[in-house]
């Protein structure tokens, strides 16, 4: 076995096995230094100047993941929506963008109201290849964005297939990854060519700290603009929080695999629930994409599914309110199980349905979520 193939687990558990060379702590310590510095000649030979453009913090956390998604380089950001529009933020006016029409809902409102200065933005069914296909502009479409499994309805879409349509246009694709995270999904490895996280969510697991990330199939000019937008726009993390988000790192797979069977036996037992019109989650033979995404997602389908309550926008939010062991808030991805009525959150103009149910499965005892979303459903 050699350090290029060791697992998932090995590489999170470890956290790529790096020993502080001072100290020889298996823990890193917290830089706080703000500057750092000069030689006598005034270079910085250390490749440290300003923490806003380089903190050691960042290091172990960006290298890790840059490993989990077999990719070139990763930036971390001081959020997920600091790290989202960062790609958007490179493009210029007069540029044309295909983004998905259910995606994140605060990117998606940020993304349409960037028309102001200039940036032509087209909503498209991912899901629909011949729709995208006909959307695109070759030599204006700069940048396909997309999201998979995509919040809060659960599609598929095929990565591979959108990067041929997006790269023959002469544009890039960046995936949206946050809810598969790379221990289930590698966009990179499927042609995309960039691919964001929002941190906050499954990459920390344990609702304390706010980041995101994007990770880059190449070094290339766009990615350096990326660097520099980061830098030059302070973006960027505090050092606790770089050192919150790669203890959390270390069990990723372990909560992945956790959450996704919980996700899994809550679907399969909701599907079959009289109050419960429809389950959406890709681990069901039901779902529309379920075969993409079997072949698409490795080793489970995810913590994050969305139930429809028969009666209406009423009865689902009545279920949210009785629940006892599942929390109302918002966010996905920690250890605890959360609920949300997202009609509510997003509010005038969503295309959520007011009776559906964002459940983000946490790592509690299976039967204990469903025996509670049960009596929440109950008459």
């Amino acid at each position: 076995m050699t350090e290029g193939n060791l697992s998932p687990e090995t590489l999170c558990a470890q956290a790529l096995g790096w020993i502080d060379p001072t100290t020889k702590a298996i823990v890193p310590p917290i830089h706080l230094a703000t500057t750092f510095e000069r030689d006598p000649d005034n270079e910085y030979r250390s490749g440290r100047s300003y923490i806003r453009e380089n903190n050691p913090s960042w290091d172990q956390v960006e290298s890790l993941l840059t490993r989990l998604e077999g990719g070139a380089d990763t930036l971390l950001f001081s959020s997920g929506m600091a790290a989202a529009t960062a790609p958007f933020l490179a493009l210029k006016p007069g540029d044309h963008v295909i983004a998905p029409n259910v995606m994140y809902w605060g990117l998606r409102k940020w993304l349409l109201g960037r028309t102001e200065w200039g940036l032509a933005v087209e909503l498209a069914e991912m899901t629909d290849l011949r729709q995208v296909a006909a959307l695109m502009r070759p030599g204006k479409t700069r940048l396909v964005w997309a999201e998979s499994p995509a919040n809060p309805m659960w599609q598929v879409v095929d990565l591979a297939a959108l990067a041929e349509i997006a790269h023959g246009a002469g544009a890039l694709l960046a995936v949206d990854s946050t809810s598969a995270t790379p221990v289930i999904t590698r966009p990179l490895a499927l042609g995309a060519d960039l691919v964001m996280h929002a941190a906050t969510k499954y990459l920390n697991g344990h609702s304390d700290v706010l980041a995101g990330t994007l990770t880059a199939a190449r070094k290339d000019d766009f990615w350096e603009q990326l660097h520099g937008l980061r830098t030059s726009g302070g973006a960027v993390p505090g050092s606790f929080e770089a050192w919150l988000l790669l203890r959390g790192m270390r069990t990723l797979p372990l909560r992945v695999k956790q959450c996704s069977a919980n996700a899994l036996h809550l679907a399969e037992n909701l599907q079959r629930h009289p109050a419960i019109a429809d389950v959406l989650y890709p681990g069901l033979a039901s779902h529309p994409q379920h075969a993409l995404a079997r072949r698409q997602m490795q080793g489970g389908f995810g913590g994050m599914l969305s139930i429809r309550v028969k009666g209406g926008e009423a009865a689902a939010i009545r279920c949210a309110a009785r629940v006892k062991l599942w929390k109302r808030a918002t966010s996905l991805g920690g250890v605890e199980s959360l609920i949300e009525h997202r009609a509510s959150i997003e509010g005038p103009g969503t295309p959520v349905p007011g009776d559906l149910l964002r459940l983000s499965a946490g790592i509690e005892s299976a039967e204990e979520l469903l025996g509670d979303l049960e009596q929440a459903l109950a008459p």
